[in-house]
């Protein structure tokens, strides 16, 4: 009865809580909270990374209208133009437009008077009145600009009538969209940009004005997908895409019908008047919102960015667009999720069955010890646990349990008789035990940091004997022919067993902060490229490349020597790449003014260009189909943190190729010495 009374405190239902409690509530708990940290993670990852390819195709598009603004103003500064102007001769004017048109890849180019009144397209003399395009520009403005208008299908037919058929776009019908009684969309969404041509006094003689037609521009809005989402970009099969909207209409866009049959254009149709849904149209278009979230493009959810696309008058007029499907992703999530899940619902029940054994193997000694003892309570002398499987501390106090009943009425009187003494000794051991495990505290205290260092160096430091007994013991036996062919091999052994050493050094020395000497050093540069050289050797061997060298510099330049050998082995690398099929790479040092150094590495590839100078040194700028496009990037932050610089430019020696040049300032002291 005393036993049933007391069963839910027993120790067998507690060792059950302490196994079960942990395996089916902490753990699961803890699965749920990373399955649920691991979707958000990646729901995050995916926004970051629409994010940064709006951000890429809206840069296109702010190119393009540069381009367009940039083919305009030349056009108005030719002196060709000027001639037919002072002449008014409009055959003239004509040809002279339609050359810029195909020069510029414009789609009209068209001239205006000082009053901004048409006189003269590409297609010859325009007819009288009617509507006109505005002209966002005034006799003050300095140059040419470039903006996005809208224009009505009289003033296409006025400006271009070759692309009035571009222009109108039926709508059909679109899930999710704003309700609309419009069946066409026959505005124009043009790139547009005035320049002003001014006589040699000053004055304003008129305006030269070119464009660009969006609508089903489908070899710029393709350009804009291939830049942001280039072949193989896109993991798990997902496919991205890019659209120009015109209010929220679809006017050019490479995302694919659902039902392309509806349009009779076959199963290769695009999108072009199907519209945006109604969330993305009041956040874009009505609130000027920047659109990063999931959204229903056409037939499938997507992972989407759209920014809204304003006029010259800064008025809201339509939408670009870029993202990628999101059920690739998707699938991918819930497949991680699932296995996550899956692996934990395993262990849990494999540490369940094991936990539940060992459990079975305390509890069911113990209550029969606990059993026995209620027996010799009750008057039963003769009860004993008997023997119990196992050789652990439950078996061993069963068996001693079984010893002290046997002797328990032999020994009692002895056991009182020693009572006493053995109070008294207890009491002192205990005293003695306080002071020292109060002594043993303190020198732990003391001693903690310092052996955990000496521990993690003695742990590193036995490496690095093996490492150098092996050097040592690999120049035996090659002899010395033999280590004289491996010497620059063994010496960057040598060197990075070294920094091994450096590093075990201020492992222990890490309590004496001050005394650590500094990262930065004053260079050789010339030893410094003759070390690069042998690490990028064998590319140069590969790729037949010549090495010239030119050193002239005499001073050393203070600045860490990994860092400045990692740039010189990107500009090496990059060079080397520049010329597959060989060529010559001139490596050349000189002292630059009273506080410099300069580091120049010139190739014969096929150069830079004006264009990618300008974009060189930014993330993500590269023309390699693998490449980062970060090295640049990286090498200018290091030489920039020591006060340096890193520059770029074609070769003017009348010849091909790059040249990279590294400035390295001196410090005081350096000069000094």
């Amino acid at each position: 009865m005393r036993i049933a009374r007391l069963a839910p405190q027993s120790i067998r239902g507690k060792l059950l809580a302490m196994v079960l409690l942990p395996l089916f509530v902490v753990l699961p708990l803890l699965g749920v909270a990373l399955l649920w940290w691991a979707s958000v993670a990646l729901d995050r990852l995916l926004i970051t990374k629409v994010r940064s390819d709006l951000a890429v195709a809206h840069g296109y598009f702010e190119r393009v209208l540069g381009e367009v603004a940039a083919s305009t103003a030349s056009a108005a500064d030719s002196h060709a133009l000027q001639r037919a102007i002072a002449a008014y001769d409009e055959h003239a004017l004509v040809t002279l437009l339609r050359n810029v048109k195909q020069r510029g890849a414009l789609d009209f180019v068209n001239w205006r008077d000082a009053d901004g009144r048409l006189r003269v397209t590409d297609h010859g003399t325009p007819p009288a009145g009617g509507a006109d395009a505005p002209l966002h520009a005034t006799p003050a403005t300095a140059g040419a600009q470039a903006t996005i208008e809208i224009l009505a299908p009289e003033v296409v037919a006025r400006l271009a009538p070759a692309l009035q058929s571009r222009v109108p776009v039926p709508l059909l019908p679109t899930r999710n969209a704003v309700p609309t009684d419009r069946r066409v969309e026959d505005r124009a969404m043009v790139v547009l940009a005035s320049a002003p041509v001014r006589s040699a006094d000053g004055r304003l003689r008129g305006w030269v004005q070119g464009g660009v037609l969006l609508n089903r521009n489908l070899a710029f809005i393709d350009h804009i997908n291939e830049i942001v989402y280039p072949a193989g970009s896109l993991p798990f099969g997902s496919q991205g895409t890019a659209t120009l909207f015109l209010d929220d209409v679809r006017i050019s866009t490479n995302v694919r019908l659902f039902d392309p049959d509806a349009t009779g254009e076959g199963s290769d149709s695009r999108a072009i008047g199907t519209r945006v849904s109604r969330e993305v149209r009041e956040a874009v278009l009505d609130r000027g919102s920047t659109w990063l979230d999931r959204a229903f493009v056409v037939s499938d959810w997507y992972v989407s960015g759209y920014k809204p696309i304003v006029d010259g008058d800064g008025r809201r007029v339509g939408m670009l667009y870029v993202g990628f499907l999101e059920a690739p992703f998707t699938w991918v999530k819930f497949g991680a999720l699932a296995a996550i899940g899956v692996v934990f619902f395993a262990v849990m029940i494999a540490a369940a069955a094991v936990s539940l054994r060992w459990a079975r193997g305390i509890f069911a000694p113990v209550e029969r010890m606990a059993r026995t003892m209620q027996a010799v309570e009750a008057g039963h002398a003769d009860a004993r646990v008997g023997p119990v499987a196992g050789s652990d501390e439950i078996a061993q106090l069963a068996g001693h349990l079984d010893h002290l009943l046997d002797t328990v009425d032999a020994n009692t009187r002895e056991l009182q008789r020693f009572n006493a003494e053995l109070d008294a000794k207890v009491a002192e051991r205990t005293r003695e035990l306080q002071a020292a495990q109060q002594q043993l505290v303190r020198s732990e205290k003391l001693a903690a940091v310092g052996q955990l260092t000496a521990s993690v160096a003695h742990e590193i430091n036995n490496p690095i004997a093996v490492m150098q007994g092996n050097l040592d013991l690999l120049r035996e036996l090659l002899g010395p022919a033999g280590v004289e062919r491996v010497r620059a091999e063994l010496k960057l052994l040598d060197e990075q067993v070294e920094r091994m050493r450096l590093i075990v050094t201020q492992l222990l020395q890490f309590a004496r902060p001050a005394e650590f000497a500094g990262y930065v050093d004053a260079v050789d540069v010339a030893r410094l490229i003759e070390d690069c050289l042998v690490l990028v050797g064998p590319q140069l061997a590969k790729s037949g490349i010549e090495v010239r060298r030119g050193f002239a510099a005499t001073r050393r330049p203070s600045i860490n020597r990994h860092e400045l050998q990692q740039v010189l082995v990107n500009l090496l690398v990059n060079a080397v790449h520049a010329m597959p099929d060989g060529g010559e790479l001139t490596l050349a040092t000189r002292d630059a003014g009273d506080d410099a150094v300069e580091i120049e590495v010139a190739d014969t590839g096929p150069g830079l260009g004006p264009e990618l100078i300008g974009e060189l040194f930014k993330p993500f700028v590269t023309r390699k189909k693998d490449g980062t496009g970060l090295g640049l990037w990286i090498s200018r932050s290091i030489v920039e943190r020591y006060g340096g610089d890193l520059r770029a430019a074609d070769r003017g020696d009348g010849r091909r190729g790059a040249v990279f040049t590294v400035v390295l300032r001196l410090e005081p002291e350096t000069e000094a010495a």
